[in-house]
């Protein structure tokens, strides 16, 4: 191996090395406790160090790194105390999670680390949204992001690229090509001659590198970040190494031929680092010695420190308060009495421009928003009123898109992003439920996020523009979902989600965009997220519902004369349990009534609560009443049978008649 020093010092030379030395130690240590049975299970980086510790090493203290598996020398070239580390690892509170995720799955604002998640290619876009909003500041940083050769081929990886290179994003995408996936060469992986070859195709600076040469590491990130610092764009690097233990360690290296193994152990970074220095009379035995005395201590210290930390103890409070970062969601009131007469749509548009003046860290993000104004006009003129850097088109990529938003929020920005159409919120579904929804719980970042879904039938668009999928994240922890019926709710509820620091899901009904109007205030105001609204006041029977089924039931009820209590939802999580509550004492008999398909609809939810908690109060079944169990259909004529208007009609006369 080839070391050019060029006009390094001494001293900046041995603290690499000594930089190197302290994982390499720590996982021989940590490999030692889990056979001990002391720790639970381990991803092993040994033959990786250079390029964690090389990287780190060039950053800057405030510059955030997404690091994955394999990447402690990241931690540890950050000065994260030990004990907090060894407390993470065993599941304890002076970790990072209070035992609520394990191995590097956390991320620490104060050292500008953010933690990966098992599903490895989320994180790239992350990265990507901490770039731009160094863009957005004007401030010349930039974000890394760790990724191994397995990752590159998640669509993940190829939309946050994408993303990156048509923004001029300040990232560098570091691929850690080590040779196999769990058991899976490379040649069983891409095709390709070589990883950093896909940056090409997508206009990007690309680089290989010898990832086991500490200086060349060093040397290449240098350059590339003074670069990116100066003239913001992405970059993509493709360090080549080799994984010298299993995937974890219970997967073992027997599927590694036995020459492989001996040939990339003669290119460890650690051992020829270190027989360079001492060629150059740099280091000799003696200090090494010293070296390693220093790191055992600390390591031995941290032990300490971390064993003698009592297990965690359940707190079944702190556990459900912790889905979601503090934050009192609260009506306000319109400055003035002034109002004007709009529709459903308009209540949108109006309230994303008042969110847009209030919060200048605001970044509207969606498919033809900008210059075209969305497909439903909504943010028409915004561009030109804010700038393209707030409202900003997006290629097809929703994964990167959410994914981006969250890395603005970790940089102090709010974002939202407009799925075109609800049914499209599937190609970003693993950042909202497994980043957006679970980040805060797991290491205290909030996702300060609004996902905006036109959804809904009942205009002839067939099953992919038409679906109404809120039941798909009622089941998700840490999300808030959010469902208007009406303009002033539209608007009110809207402002408030942008108060709210927690991921907000704010579906908008398509069928209502330009159907309903309503006299609503000019002024900013807000609607308390998680209250219902009992829309109409009855004795004979309660109609719990949400969206477009308001409607419905107004008007069948008012058809059949029948004495009502219609309850509107609006907030579907948090639900409204107290309003259900009072609506099922008053009247006894129940409708819940809903758009979205029945199976594993909210519907079942809500009769599963009333049966447990009411049953005593109940003059009847709980009755569900949606759609039908099938795809949204084409045609005028199917549609009306697949919606649950007409079953609704004979669901309130056979309850009636209890």
């Amino acid at each position: 191996m080839k070391y050019n020093k060029e006009n390094r010092s001494n001293e900046e030379l041995l603290d690499l090395y000594k930089l190197l030395l302290k994982p390499r130690m720590i996982e021989e240590k940590m490999l030692i406790l889990l056979r001990q049975g002391r720790i639970s299970k381990w991803f092993s980086g040994i033959g990786q160090e250079a390029i964690s510790v090389g990287v780190t090493s060039v950053l800057e203290a405030d510059e955030t790194i997404f690091p994955m598996h394999r990447n402690l020398g990241v931690f540890t070239t950050r000065e994260i105390p030990l004990e907090r580390l060894f407390a993470q690892w065993q599941g304890k509170a002076l970790g990072f999670t209070n035992g609520r995720d394990r191995s590097f799955h956390f991320g620490t604002k104060e050292h500008n680390i953010v933690g990966m998640i098992s599903h490895l290619g989320p994180q790239l876009a992350l990265a990507g949204g901490v770039g731009l909003g160094h863009l957005l500041a004007q401030e010349p940083k930039l974000s890394v992001a760790f990724t191994g050769e397995g990752g590159t081929s998640e669509g993940d990886f190829h939309e946050a690229l994408n993303v990156a290179s048509v923004w001029n994003l300040p990232v560098i995408f570091i691929i850690e090509n080590n040779g196999y996936g769990l058991s899976t060469p490379v040649s069983e992986q891409y095709k390709c001659a070589s990883l950093s070859d896909r940056g090409i195709g997508y206009g990007m600076e690309t680089h290989q590198i010898d990832g086991n040469n500490i200086l060349e590491v060093v040397d290449t990130f240098e350059k590339i970040a003074k670069d990116i610092r100066q003239n913001p764009h992405p970059v993509l690097v493709e360090c080549m190494t080799f994984r010298m233990r299993g995937h974890e360690e219970a997967s073992g290296t027997k599927y590694v031929p036995k020459e492989l193994l001996e040939e990339w152990a003669a290119k460890d970074p650690i051992e020829n680092f270190e027989k360079y220095l001492k060629k150059e009379g740099i280091l000799t035995d003696e200090m090494i010695a010293s070296h390693r005395k220093e790191i055992k201590k600390a390591i031995t210290d941290g032990l300490d420190i971390a064993y003698a930390e009592p297990k965690v103890t359940p707190n079944l409070a702190q556990e459900t308060s912790d889905i979601y970062a503090p934050h009192i969601s609260k009506t306000t009131a319109p400055a003035s009495d002034k109002i004007t007469e709009k529709r459903f749509i308009d209540a949108i548009s109006d309230g994303l421009d008042q969110a847009m003046e209030r919060h200048d860290k605001l970044v509207l993000m969606g498919q033809d928003i900008a210059d075209y104004g969305g497909v439903f006009k909504i943010t028409d003129g915004f561009m030109e009123k804010y700038g393209k850097g707030r409202v900003r088109n997006t290629p097809l990529c929703e994964s990167a898109i959410v994914g981006i938003g969250l890395g603005l929020s970790i940089k102090g920005y709010k974002a939202m992003v407009e799925m075109q159409f609800a049914d499209f919120v599937t190609c970003g579904f693993n950042q909202i439920t497994n980043n957006l929804a679970k980040m805060y719980y797991r290491w205290g970042q909030q996702a300060d996020v609004v996902i905006r879904m036109p959804s809904g039938g009942g205009v002839g668009a067939g099953p992919f523009h038409s679906q109404s999928n809120e039941a798909w994240f009622m089941h998700t922890p840490g999300l808030k979902i959010v469902y208007p019926s009406n303009p002033h709710d539209a608007k009110g509820l809207l402002l408030a989600a942008f108060e709210d620091p927690n991921p907000v899901m704010f579906f908008e009904h398509k069928a209502l965009y330009r159907s309903l109007t309503e006299e609503i205030p000019d002024d900013y105001y807000t609607i308390e997220i998680g209250k219902a609204n009992l829309v109409q006041s009855g004795q004979a029977i309660s109609i719990i519902t949400y969206g477009n089924g308001v409607h419905w039931a107004k008007k069948i009820c008012g058809e059949m004369n029948v004495d009502a209590d219609i309850l509107d939802l609006r907030s579907l999580l948090p639900l409204d349990y107290d309003a259900i509550r009072m609506t099922v004492q008053k009247t006894g008999k129940v409708i819940v009534l809903h758009e979205a398909s029945q199976t594993g609809g909210v519907g079942g939810e809500i009769a599963a609560f009333i049966s447990e908690e009411l049953f005593e109060y109940l003059d009847g079944p709980v009755i569900r009443v949606a759609s039908l169990d099938t795809p949204v259909p084409f045609a005028v004529e199917l549609e009306k049978q697949f919606l649950p208007i007409d079953r609704f009609r004979a669901k309130i006369d056979l309850l009636m008649k209890y």
